[in-house]
């Protein structure tokens, strides 16, 4: 155990014996009674020793049928403002941060289910894992019900922002530097960091971005008042009170489903507009995707769903920012003639985050900050996913090298225990230091990995060694453009 005294009180935290954990703190007030769907609240400051050794509790949510955890400590509530700190050191020199935006499909997962003990040691750095409203309670547009819910259909994101402002008011205090901050994130996560690009609040409060399968903020805000009002069989003026009234539990069941909007007031410009407008004021971007993301969502089954032809529509409109999917689906269906139902699926769920990672790679070397492109190409190894191949989220575990601990809570796709896949890691993670450290990922170490452009396209390959590689995605990107 360790008390540090801080400007906000005293924290009791875990001395893990190499890094130190203080987890819990609470940086917003909570979201709920009169608060709920309003911006957030700063939180203030406490009297007693805060208890630091026990995960906070998580944003409502329904646990997902795509769920692989066994376990995801910290309970679902409605007060959920919370984060998580690792530190490699609280005294000494100033260390770089790394801010942690979690996953989940906009309605689930936390900031618990991570491991950042191996990264911030093997780092020498501090790392911040936030929790923050998903779902109806963080992202339903209610701006038609008063000024007071204006950005209302971003306050998942006013909730990003107002953490990394207690970040940068607080984390000196736990050995970080203010003035080198990452913010991470995958999938929902990496989503949300894209569109932190695009929001005028979030302006200066990191300096380096990491989005791992992320896609594009470009729809703008929809107010779902009607389909609420049919759900509870009332009338669409009674849709606000009815939702103030009602248990955080029945809003969950309510089961909406939500994406990333521009706004207008949180979220003010799409996400590959804001990369272009910020130029050389934009930060550097380290971004990619895995070779088989869609076997997460099929379980590397080649039968086909009932949902599967008109989810393909969807996601494929998604990867084209809302232009018709009509042209992409069918030379996608020439290409690969003889693909099943479920490989066919994998195929766009792939495009889907792979056009959204080079674009925005490709657009942020030209802007000036720079933009590095990865893909993750490593299969599991692990028998209960032998049918998945390099799955979204199977990289989290070399990207924090929670492969290093096997005793970790982390979901790993990889046998930790193999020689290979340790060696993967502990070079994977190693980019990620030298990314939040410097805002470029080469060392002298390290094999020279180029920015992602137009000319060179070159691409850092992880598979069973890393390599670089020019243009992996030439036959797609040409699909994508019919």
């Amino acid at each position: 155990m360790r008390v540090l005294s801080t400007r906000l009180g005293k924290i009791r935290g875990l001395d893990n014996g190499g890094v130190f954990s203080f987890l819990g703190l609470r940086y917003g007030a909570p979201p709920t009674g009169s608060q709920r769907f309003l911006a957030p609240i700063k939180s203030s400051s406490w009297r007693d020793v805060l208890d630091g050794t026990h995960f906070p509790n998580r944003s409502m949510q329904n646990e997902s049928d795509l769920s692989l955890r066994p376990f995801v400590p910290g309970n679902v509530s409605e007060d959920c403002l919370f984060l998580n700190i690792t530190t490699s050191a609280l005294t000494g020199k100033l260390r770089p941060v790394m801010v942690w935006v979690h996953g989940g499909g906009f309605i689930g997962g936390s900031a618990n289910e991570y491991d950042t003990q191996v990264l911030s040691e093997q780092g020498d750095m501090v790392i911040v894992s936030l929790n923050f409203r998903v779902g109806t309670l963080g992202f339903l547009d209610l701006s038609s019900h008063g000024d007071a819910y204006q950005g209302s259909a971003c306050n998942g994101i006013r909730d990003i922002i107002l953490a990394l402002q207690w970040v940068r008011d607080n984390i000196d205090e736990y050995g970080g530097d203010p003035q080198n901050i990452t913010l991470a994130g995958q999938s929902s996560g990496a989503t949300k960091v894209l569109a932190l690009l695009g929001a005028p609040d979030a302006e200066g409060l990191f300096h380096k971005a990491i989005a791992n399968s992320a896609t594009c903020a470009y729809y703008p805000a929809q107010d779902q008042s009607e389909k609420i009002a049919e759900k509870l069989n009332i009338n669409c003026a009674d849709v606000l009170p009815a939702l103030l009234s009602m248990s955080a539990q029945e809003i969950v069941d309510l089961e909406l489903r939500y994406r990333i909007t521009v706004d207008g007031t949180v979220v003010t410009r799409p996400t590959f507009e804001a990369i272009q407008d910020r130029g050389n004021r934009g930060i550097p971007l380290l971004t990619g995707s895995n070779l088989n993301e869609g076997t997460l969502y099929t379980r590397g089954l080649d039968n086909g769903q009932d949902h599967y032809s008109e989810f393909n529509i969807s996601l494929a409109s998604e990867m084209l920012c809302g232009q018709s999917p009509d042209n992409y689906l069918a030379a996608l269906k020439e290409t690969y003639p003889h693909a099943s139902p479920g490989r066919f699926h994998e195929l766009v769920w792939n495009d889907m985050f792979r056009r959204t990672v080079l674009e925005a790679a490709e657009l942020s070397t030209a802007a000036g900050p720079g933009g590095w492109l990865y893909r993750f190409d490593l299969p599991a190894n692990l028998p209960r996913f032998k049918n998945y191949g390099a799955s979204h989220a199977s990289e989290m575990a070399f990207t924090f090298n929670t492969i290093a601990k096997p005793s970790s809570h982390a979901l790993t796709f990889h046998d930790p225990h193999d020689p290979m896949v340790r060696q993967i890691a502990e070079q994977w993670a190693s980019r990620i230091i030298q990314f939040c450290k410097s805002g470029q990922p080469n060392a002298e170490a390290l094999e020279h990995w180029p920015r992602y452009s137009r000319a060179s396209r070159d691409c850092l390959l992880i598979d069973e060694r890393l390599k670089i590689i020019s243009d992996p995605d030439l036959t797609h990107r040409q699909l994508w453009s019919r």
